[in-house]
């Protein structure tokens, strides 16, 4: 017998089953502590790759099946909470390993997971459709950025590392101005439609839980801090490679060139889709609207914020966003301070760039054993079964085909005394059966 969620009691124990089961799913499609160590693995592909996995249903797919099972999670607000702080403790920690790492695509993969934590937050409050929202300019964004990291990484021939790089504005303006759009989009810079999404996320965590708004806050802080280091690294300054590759800087030509401008355009007016109330946001298609079939029974509500309220937090965001700008800017421009090497990192710093051992924890506790019983079955148990199933059935249908084999001797007179005999058995067999 269906049935139906609305008839399911708040907390039911079944509900909330159901909703850690599709959680915990969501956990590892989208990235979130403890399964989030593959996604900045697989940024190791081709660059347009890394673009189409972080910006598209690769990551998010976990973000849009909470959304479409809001009915469920709606009956289980203690599930709710739970993806709420395993989402800020995902984008905080990935927004830390960030700030250590000197890979550009690596930067922009442990940004991804940190976005993907917030958007986690929102939907843990219920803001289904800022979540959303935040999902759509993300993809605008980290796209550009992706294939703005693969523009520089084409123009340098294959180097990757930040620290090998720098003074590449003047050689190549496009990239530069495309890479700058990107972060200052993800920073959350007004006009840029980061900013709009972003900011609907801490409105909405202002209004529910101080706490989480606190915490999403700092999280965003720590986005600037990451993506001013890697622009002002890559772009400003003078460049630190080898001559040989400085001699050969290009810029991309114009079939890579041309969708990062679309991605452009898109990472600047996409804040449209779903503007504030308080600038005319109901007269423009707002996406609640788009969405509103899907929420139509949502038992969670947000209501609008003061107006006053939401632009003094706007303005508190950029404001530290900018500042920060300008800080990261006296650090590494002005002041030309470089990445420690990495032998010479020393307590957090170092544990930080090594991404707090994650990855050497998983190896030694799941890996290793894993791959050890693998090689105990393939090597101790597959060979006895080999064995026994080889003595029992292959000598056997061996010994069966050499007895065969003796019948099939060559000689005429034998086949043609084998072949009467066979029809006057025939014969016989069915007069028997006659009578």
């Amino acid at each position: 017998m269906a049935i139906h969620a609305a008839d399911v009691d708040m907390s039911d124990p079944v509900i909330i089953i159901a909703t850690l089961c599709l959680f915990i799913g969501a956990i590892g499609k989208s990235a979130q502590i403890p399964l989030y160590t593959w996604l900045p693995d697989a940024m190791a592909g081709p660059t347009p790759v890394s673009a189409l996995i972080h910006a598209a249903t690769m990551v998010t797919a976990g973000i849009y099946l909470l959304v479409r099972a809001h009915f469920l999670f709606d009956l289980a607000p203690s599930v709710l909470n739970l993806v709420s702080y395993v989402g800020i403790a995902t984008s905080i920690f990935a927004a830390i390993i960030a700030l250590r790492q000197n890979d550009i695509k690596k930067v922009l993969a442990y940004s991804t997971v940190s976005q993907l934590g917030l958007m986690f937050v929102a939907l843990g409050v219920g803001a289904y459709t800022t979540a959303m929202f935040h999902v759509t300019t993300h993809a605008f964004f980290k796209a550009l950025l992706f294939l703005g990291a693969g523009s520089v990484i084409h123009a340098l021939h294959g180097e990757q590392d930040i620290r090998n790089m720098g003074g590449l504005k003047n050689e190549i303006k496009s990239t530069y101005w495309i890479f700058l759009i990107g972060t200052l989009a993800i920073c959350g810079i007004f006009p840029l439609s980061g900013m709009f999404s972003k900011d609907e996320i801490l409105a909405v965590l202002f209004e529910k839980n101080k706490g989480l708004w606190a915490l999403s806050l700092f999280s965003s802080l720590l986005t600037a801090v990451y993506m001013f280091r890697l622009l002002f690294l890559t772009f400003f300054g003078t460049y630190r490679g080898d001559e040989h590759t400085k001699s050969k800087i290009h810029e991309s030509p114009m079939v890579m060139m041309a969708p990062l401008w679309v991605l452009a355009i898109l990472s600047v007016f996409g804040g449209i889709l779903n503007l504030p109330h308080l600038i005319g946001g109901e007269s423009y298609g707002k996406m609640a609207h788009f969405l509103d079939p899907i929420f139509s029974h949502s038992k969670l509500t947000t209501e609008h914020m003061d107006a006053g309220l939401e632009i003094g937090l706007m303005a508190l965001v950029v404001g530290l966003v900018v500042s920060i700008g300008f800080v990261l800017y006296n650090i590494y421009v002005k002041k030309e301070s470089l990445p420690k090497p990495d032998m010479s990192l020393r307590g957090v710093e170092a544990l930080v760039a090594k991404k707090f051992g994650v990855d050497e924890l998983y190896d030694t506790v799941i890996s290793k054993p894993v791959l050890g019983i693998s090689r105990f079955f393939g090597q101790k148990v597959e060979s006895a079964f080999d064995g026994i199933s080889g003595f029992f059935f292959v000598t056997g249908f061996k010994s069966i085909g050499n007895s065969l084999r003796k019948i099939q001797n060559g000689n005429v007179e034998f086949y043609l005394i084998m072949m009467t005999g066979s029809i006057v058995a025939l014969m016989i067999l069915q007069f028997l059966v006659k009578i």
